[in-house]
Parts: structure tokens; sequence; C-alpha cells
């Protein structure tokens, strides 16, 4: 009898490619936080010496000073003095279990990391892309003046980067009550801790935040939005912004997609935001001019690209 020879294996669709890709990123995406605790918890720096880590280390310990500055502030101490490092480890401790926290500050590391990027290879400014400047010029004084706020609130975002600081009010509502719900775990008279509460909460204002004021610029553009999805036009801020609301995909994970390792969900999510595959090959040639998009990827449509952020575990955040 002869042998029956094997069938012969289809090849796989563009579709295959980006979901294989998409399982392995989100793979990854899941080792973040427990491999940034054990990083942060590790003493001898000389072994991670990465400029991630670095930041993110550096923000982590600017938000506890703060929890305690405000305690201290609260309990009447007058003039502030360095807090005591083991009371300092202990509120990082606290922090670095808050996943979403640690998840938030990786991305504010990973964003300001692509803008200085983008400004050594493409001199794109990181605090005034040429979106904006046509925004702060735009005849709408509303959107005129939420252009300034949000050119102020990147300058202070970009100086606070390199000083690896990030303050309370620049977080996000939900890590914001994160940061109160570390206030509350600690010892301390009751009435400290709600008078440190309280001092926290006042001027707290989402809405005034930068990742605020882009998400409320990019949505009052309407149609013209579609402006804020070039990244060299839009600065770098301003076009994750675009691409998580446009892709439905929340923002942290938006900026994790820019890393080399998450180039699937970043070509998908471009799609998914309505970006035509000529102009998804513009976008990968600023951030990833090396990387080809795999052969297919211009039959891929909008509603498939969704389709699979959709079934990807992260879709909905990190």
């Amino acid at each position: 009898m002869s042998e029956m020879s094997a069938p012969a294996r289809p090849e796989p669709t563009v579709e295959d490619v980006l979901r294989d890709e998409l399982a392995q990123g989100d793979a990854v995406i899941g080792t973040i936080a427990p491999i940034l605790r054990h990083l942060l918890a590790n003493d001898d720096q000389s072994l991670f010496n990465d400029e991630v880590v670095a930041r993110v280390r550096g923000m982590v310990d600017h938000l506890a000073r703060q929890v305690l500055d405000a305690v201290e502030d609260a309990q009447g101490a007058g003039a502030r003095h360095d807090h005591d490092p083991a009371a300092v480890d202990q509120v990082i401790a606290t922090l670095v279990e808050r996943a979403a926290l640690l998840n938030h500050i990786h991305a504010q590391a990973l964003e300001f990391q692509l803008g200085e990027r983008l400004q050594a290879r493409i001199a794109l400014d990181p605090v005034l892309s040429p979106l904006l400047q046509a925004l702060i010029a735009s005849p709408d004084s509303t959107t005129a003046a939420s252009a300034m706020a949000l050119l102020a609130a990147q300058a202070r975002y970009v100086q606070a980067q390199r000083r690896m600081q990030l303050p309370v009010g620049e977080l996000p509502a939900d890590l914001f009550h994160a940061i109160l719900q570390t206030v509350r775990g600690l010892e301390a008279e009751p009435e400290v801790l709600a008078q440190a509460e309280a001092a926290i909460r006042t001027g707290y204002d989402e809405g005034r935040s930068r990742l605020g004021l882009m998400a409320r610029l990019v949505m009052s553009m309407g149609g013209g939005a579609t402006a804020a999805l070039d990244l060299s036009h839009a600065g770098v801020g301003l076009f994750l912004t675009a691409l998580s609301l446009g892709a439905g995909q929340d923002r942290d994970l938006t900026a994790l997609a820019a890393h080399e390792g998450q180039l699937a969900r970043l070509a998908l999510a471009l799609r998914a935001a309505g970006v035509r595959p000529e102009n998804v090959e513009e976008q990968f040639l600023a951030i990833h001019p090396d990387v080809s998009l795999p052969e297919g990827f211009e039959t891929l449509g909008a509603d498939r690209a969704a389709a699979l952020l959709a079934r990807s575990f992260a879709g909905a955040g990190r």
C-alpha cells in the first residue's frame, strides 16, 4: 500500500498572524505588574539599571512621600523633614500591590520614553506638537483655552517625568481613590488621617488633569479627531488618547501597545480606530521604522480588527 500523504496545511491568514501575536502580547502583559514588583523591591539597582524601571521606582516613591507629607501636615508638624525610610518603604509596599496603579505608572514612563525617542529621531516636540499649536490658535475660545491648559499640563508632565515624579492630582479618578485608601490604612489618629485625606482631595479635578484635558480636547474635535491619529502631527500624548478612544481600549494599554513587544495590538488598535492601512504604515514608520506589517494587512477591516482586540483578555484594561 502506498503511504497516504498528509493534507497540505493552509497558509495562515493575516487574522491568524495577528491573533497569535496578540495572544503572545497578552501573556507578556500578565507578567508586567509581578515583574515590576520584584524589580522595585530589589535594592541592588546595579542589576536593574533600565531607565523605565528607574522611572517607575521614582514615581512610586514620589507618590508615597506625597501621602506622608499630607499626614505630617495634618499632624501640625510644621516644617517638613525627611521621612523615616521605613515609613516610606511601608507606603511603597502598599502602593505596588495595587496592580492598576503600578500599570498606570509604567504606562506613563513608557509614554515619556516614546516621546524622548521621537524627539531625538524626528524632532517631535514633547510639549508643543503641531496639532496642539493649531488648537491653541483655534477661533473657538473654549477650544483655545483648553489647548492652552493642556500645553501647561504637558510641560508639567515632561518636567515631572524628568524628575521621575508623579503628582497625585494627575492620577485618574479610580487610582486617586486608591491613594485615599492607602491614607486610610496608615497608622495614625483617625482625625489626622481624615484631615490628610481631605487635604489630598482639595483641588483634585480629573477634568483638569493632563489626561482629562486630552480626552476632552479629542472628543470636542468630533470628526476632526482623525488628525490626532497622526503621531507626528498630534504628538505622543494626544495620539495615545485619540487611539484609546477610537479603538475603545484602555489608555494605559494603548501606551503599552507602542512597545516593541505589542506590535499586533498597535496595528489592530489603529485599524479599529478607523485608520486606513496606508496610514497605519505611516504610524509604524514613525514608531517602529524597522517593522513591516504582515502580508495581507490591507484586507483587514476595522470591524474585524476591533473584534480581535475585544477577544484579547486585556481588551478591557490591565
